[in-house]
């Protein structure tokens, strides 16, 4: 009477795992296929005038380097239930990863990590996960309006400054009011609980992390032949990954979102449309695609025994 549930529970976990990697590669084929902006014959003659093993090694190791950072935030902050080994940080940042791809805006990921721990520890999973992702949000913010400053939107700058600043004075007011037993100022000592120096390695990290793919974006730029200066390229880069990150999504659909914002900024610009596109479409299969098929590997090797030891 106990097999039957067990090889059941064994079948039922083997066959989600199997859907999610079926899932995660056909919407990344999708978005390849379906996409009618996607230029391959154009990209095929520049590839071939352009071809450098250096060259694509280089940009690769900023893909590497961007998920390595991304591996190294969630042991730091991770080891505030209990430290695990950067193999293990990695196998739950690629898993998740690859279970968060069709979800929106990569919910997914929160449960993904949170099978890797204890049922108990569900909670503090996902706040750490969720203070892990709040840094990289934060950053974005402020190096958007920035950018869009540098770009001379300051009207719109202003307006930004003043919603911000409203929603903070809001917040204050109302840190103590409690909805379903939760508060904002429950949520800062919640914050406060995790050592600083914690805090400190999360932002050094996710600043990192921020410089690393947008300095990949910039690189592309270059390599497709743009002629505009340090500053215009990387303060609009600055502004898409702000605007873009705002607005709802999934992640097999980020690079169609960023590039729809892209090219509506880079086309102030002068940048044709189709290099904008093409460089949204290599950021995506560089920082989305491929950690997502090593992903699918960890995720096919999840066993039944993780199920098990996190109900106990």
């Amino acid at each position: 009477m106990i097999a039957i549930p067990y090889k059941a529970k064994q079948f039922g976990v083997v066959t989600i795992k199997v859907l999610i990697v079926i899932a995660a590669f056909y919407f990344i084929y999708d978005q390849l296929a379906s996409n009618d902006k996607l230029d391959w014959i154009k990209f095929k003659d520049v590839f071939e005038k352009k071809q450098s093993v250096l060259g694509i090694l280089f940009l690769l190791s900023f893909s590497v380097a961007n998920r390595y950072l991304e591996i190294l935030k969630w042991q730091n902050l991770v080891k505030f239930i209990r430290p695990i080994a950067i193999g293990e940080a990695a196998k739950q940042v690629l898993g998740a990863l690859t279970a968060g791809i069709f979800t929106p805006n990569g919910l997914g990921e929160y449960a993904g990590k949170a099978l890797y721990f204890n049922k108990k520890q569900t909670k503090k999973v996902i706040f750490l996960n969720l203070i892990c992702n709040g840094i990289q949000m934060l950053l974005t913010i402020i190096f958007g309006i920035i950018g869009l400053y540098i770009l001379g939107y300051k009207m719109e700058v202003a307006i930004l400054i003043s919603v911000l600043a409203t929603v903070i004075t809001i917040a204050a007011f109302i840190k103590k009011i409690k909805f379903k037993g939760y508060s904002l100022e429950k949520l800062w000592k919640k914050i406060n609980e995790i050592p600083s120096s914690i805090h400190t390695n999360n932002m050094v990290l996710g600043l990192c992390r921020y410089l690393v793919f947008s300095h990949q974006y910039y690189f592309l730029f270059l390599a497709f032949d743009v002629d505009l200066s340090y500053i215009t390229l990387m303060a609009t880069i600055a502004t898409v990954y702000f605007l873009a990150s705002s607005l709802p999504s999934f992640q097999f659909l980020d690079f169609a979102v960023k590039g729809s914002v892209a090219v509506f900024f880079f086309g102030k610009l002068g940048v044709n449309e189709w290099i904008v596109v093409f460089i949204s479409m290599l950021m995506w299969l560089l920082n989305v695609v491929l950690p997502v098929i090593i992903g699918s590997y960890f995720v096919l090797r999840f066993k039944v025994a993780s199920l098990e030891d996190i109900n106990q």
